[in-house]
C-alpha cells in the first residue's frame, strides 16, 4: 500500500485495497506505531498498535490475519491477548518489545531470567500464553524463575497453571485506551444525527479523556466495527452503530 497519505488513510470496508502481503501489513502497523503516543508512557512502552486497527485500513480480514500470522512466525511480531475484550490483541515488533523490557529490567536481579525467556520466545515463538509443561519441560524453567518473569512483568497468571504473554507496564494504556475509545465514540453519538465526517472528527479538541492521537482512536473504532464508514460528496461520514457500550 506504501505511505499513508490523509485524504485516504482510513480504507473503509467498502474499499478495495490496492495491495497485499506481509510487506503490506508491516507498512501498516508502521504508520500505526507513529500515531502511537510514547511520551505519555515517559517511553516505557513499546510502539502498540491493535489488530483490528489493521481492518481499517484494509478490507480484507482473512488476509489481514495470514499476514500478521507470518509476521508472528518469523519472528518478527509478537501479539498479545488485551484483558478488556476477547477480541482485542495488541501487536508490538519483537525487538521493539525486547529493547523496552530489558530497559525496563536494567539493574534488576529478574534480567538474567528475562534474557533467558526472550531468547526462547523472539525467534518465532507465537503462542499468547504458556502452561506449566510448556513453561518447565520445553522452555526449562523452574518455578521460582516462572515467579520472576511475572514479577518482571512479561507473563501474567492467566489461570492456574497458566499464563499469559504481557507488555510490562501496559495496565495504564490499556485504561487510557478505553476511556479514549468511550469518549471519541461519544463525540459520534452525541454529533447530529450521531454521525460525523471523519476529516471534522480529527480535528475536534481532545478531552481530558482522550490521551492518544485522534487518528489512533479513529482507527480503532472503525476497524472494530463500533461506527459504519459511509463514502458522501463530503468524504467519509462515521455513524454511530447502536448497540455499542459506551
Amino acid at each position: 500500500m506504501g505511505e499513508s497519505h490523509p485524504s485516504w488513510e482510513i480504507k473503509m470496508q467498502c474499499d478495495v485495497c490496492s495491495a497485499d502481503g506481509a510487506a503490506d501489513i508491516r507498512t501498516s502497523l508502521q504508520h500505526l506505531m507513529t500515531l502511537f503516543s510514547r511520551k505519555l508512557f515517559n517511553d516505557s512502552l513499546p510502539p502498540v498498535a491493535l489488530k483490528h486497527q489493521l481492518y481499517s485500513l484494509h478490507s480484507d480480514k482473512t488476509s489481514v490475519d495470514k499476514q500478521v500470522s507470518e509476521l508472528r512466525a518469523n519472528g518478527e511480531l509478537l501479539m498479545f491477548q488485551l484483558g478488556f475484550d476477547s477480541e482485542a490483541f495488541a501487536l508490538v515488533f519483537a525487538e521493539d518489545y525486547r529493547a523496552k523490557v530489558l530497559q525496563g529490567e536494567a539493574g534488576r536481579e529478574t534480567l538474567g531470567t528475562v534474557e533467558k525467556f526472550l531468547a526462547k520466545l523472539i525467534p518465532g515463538c507465537s503462542d499468547l500464553s504458556f502452561n506449566k509443561e510448556k513453561m518447565l519441560k520445553e522452555f526449562l524453567f523452574t518455578d521460582s524463575e516462572i515467579t520472576q518473569l511475572v514479577k518482571s512483568g512479561v507473563l501474567t497468571v492467566r489461570d492456574a497453571g497458566s499464563w499469559w504473554l504481557s507488555i510490562p507496564n501496559s495496565g495504564k494504556f490499556i485504561k487510557y485506551f478505553i476511556k479514549g475509545r468511550k469518549a471519541v465514540l461519544g463525540m459520534v453519538k452525541k454529533s447530529k444525527y450521531s454521525e460525523i465526517l471523519k476529516t471534522e472528527l480529527e480535528e475536534r479538541r481532545t478531552t481530558s479523556q482522550v490521551k492518544f492521537q485522534m487518528k489512533y482512536h479513529i482507527h480503532d473504532i472503525v476497524g472494530a466495527e463500533l461506527v459504519e464508514c459511509i463514502q458522501t460528496t463530503s468524504g467519509t461520514l462515521l455513524r454511530y452503530v447502536d448497540g455499542n457500550i459506551n
